[in-house]
Parts: C-alpha cells; structure tokens; sequence
C-alpha cells in the first residue's frame, strides 16, 4: 500500500470510512441473543460492534474516521427508476408512501444504542436524506480524495477503488479473520475489470439481493468480458447497435431490448458522490459527552467495550 503525500511532501491524512449497517447487522447474527445488558435486553450486537470497530481500527489506524448512516436506506428516486430495488425488504407493516427495511426486532434498540453510543463519544455518524450509507461513503471518498479505507461487506461499493489514490475497500464478508484487501489488482484478479469499470459490470450482472435483475440473459462472467473488451457500457451499447462488432446474436439483442433497463438502472446502481460533507472528520482528542456516555455503559454493560474503543482509538474520557 503506497500513502499519497500531499503537496508538502508529507504522508496525506488517511481515512477509514465504515459502512454501519454492514457492521451491526453482521455482529446481530453472529452473537447468540442469550448476551443481554442488565436489564435482560439482547446487547450481544451492540457489545460486538464496539469490538469490532476497535479491532479494524487497530489493523488500520486513521486521522479520519466516520460512520456511513442509512438515514434513508430505500431513496424514492432510485425506486421511480427501479421499482424493484429493495422491494423485497420493505416491511410489510410500512405506513403508505414509506418503505421501512424490516429490522429484527431485537436489533432494532441496539441500532439506537450504537448511534447514541458513537453521538457521545464524538465519533462522526452521517447520514442524509435520499442518500443511502452508501452515498455517503461515496461523498466521504471524494471528499477525501486519497488515502481511504472503505470498511464494507457490500461489493457494489468495489466501484469506489482506486489504486492511484490508495482508495481500497476492506470486504468483511468472510469475517474479521479472513478480510479482503479489494484494490483494483483483486478486481482484476477476480473480475479482469478494474475499480472504475465495476458499476457498469455490476449494472449487467444484476443483483437479487437489492432486486435488481440486470440486463436479460448476460451473467457475471459475460458482463465481466464485455466491460474487459469495450470498458464501459455506452461503448458495450455501440457495439450491439454496430453489425458487424463480433458479439453473439443474443447479446446484441438483449443489449437493445435493456436500453431502458440500462439508463435508469446504471444511475441506480452508481454510488452518489454529493452529500454534503461538512465539519471535522476526525477522531476526536476527548470524548464528546461523558456523562451520556457513562449512563449507556451502565445502562447496557458495555464498559469493557467502550473502554477499549476509547483506548484503541486513544480518546481521553
């Protein structure tokens, strides 16, 4: 990993940008429910999310660091492009015109636990209306411009990375243990694309975990040779409407039969990168609020958690 200086020539500030959700939804399922705070309410999330931050922090430490929030998680404008999207997460209990995800019922208050507990301690959490935590990501990266470690188990976030600016995504997919260093070298490796050829691979390929059917007929493998042959999708769309570019029958076809799939679908798939970013970015010296703070450890049982956040990312009580 080769840090970008700045213009004085020293190392430029580095930033480790988290993906929430991904987080305390992975600590939710591999905690047993049986963990609970004084009170018998499940903590077992909530205690493992704290860990896990101080153990990624630890393995790469930052100047920078802030959590990605889903302040909307489903934005209408991505749903008028794609009805689909997300369609099969929506909890049926939603009010008319809203589309609440469907959260487990036990993870829910530790959800609000972690916001409170970061809020206290002075940890940035952002998040923004019709941005999803993934927009967010993507504005922090731009914002940053270099020096970024993404911490994720989405791979539609892979469309982040950039080698030239040390922008890499840290995949937590395979636990803690076995993480994935996703820089374009492994996107080659996996894919023979590289990070800023991903949306259009990912546009093709679809995705049924956030509904997204892709374009008909072209899986992984031949989205991946297509956006390798031609680099991005107006190209790969040039060639089908060209007779005499050597793509299959079917191919071309289905290629002109999704043009409409592919204009609405690739501003679905493409992380945004305008959220507004403003004030510090950085870990804070002191904790923010202390006697919140100390009323959540007691309130929850997470004082050895937060001691060895506070310790990890070395925050003065």
């Amino acid at each position: 990993m080769v840090t970008k200086q700045d213009s004085t020539g020293m190392a430029a500030k580095r930033g480790l940008f988290f993906d929430t959700a991904t987080l305390y939804y992975r600590a939710f399922y591999a905690v047993p429910e049986s963990i609970t705070a004084p009170d018998g309410t499940p903590s077992g999330a909530l205690r493992s999310f704290l860990d896990m931050v101080s153990a990624l922090y630890a393995q790469f430490p930052a100047d920078n660091v802030v959590f990605a929030w889903d302040d909307d998680w489903r934005p209408q404008w991505r749903v008028d492009l794609v009805p689909s999207y997300k369609a099969h997460r929506v909890d049926e209990g939603s009010v008319a015109g809203e589309s609440s995800e469907t959260v487990p019922d036990n993870l829910s208050p530790q959800i609000d636990a972690i916001a409170k507990v970061l809020d206290s301690i002075g940890l940035r959490r952002i998040g923004q209306y019709e941005h999803e935590a993934d927009d967010i990501l993507g504005a922090l990266v731009k914002k940053h411009k270099a020096n970024c470690d993404v911490i994720t188990g989405d791979r539609d976030l892979f469309q982040l990375v950039d080698d030239a600016n040390d922008i890499r995504v840290i995949s937590i997919t395979k636990g803690l243990r076995n993480l994935e260093f996703v820089d374009d070298n492994f996107l080659i490796a996996k894919y023979g694309i590289n990070g800023s050829q991903y949306a259009d691979f990912a546009l093709m390929r679809g995705d049924a975990s956030d509904g997204l059917p892709g374009v008909k007929g072209i899986g992984e493998k031949t989205a991946a040779k297509l956006v390798a042959e031609y680099n991005d999708i107006v190209a790969i769309q040039k060639a089908a409407a060209d007779p005499s570019a050597p793509l299959a029958p079917a191919v071309r076809r289905n290629i002109l039969e999704s043009s409409d799939y592919i204009e609405s679908g690739g501003r679905v798939v493409r992380v945004r990168t305008d959220a507004k970013i403003s004030g510090s970015l950085a870990v804070p010296k002191k904790v923010s609020d202390s006697e919140e703070l100390e009323a959540l450890t007691v309130e929850w049982g997470i004082e050895k958690q937060v001691t060895r956040l506070l310790k990890t990312l070395n925050i003065v009580r």
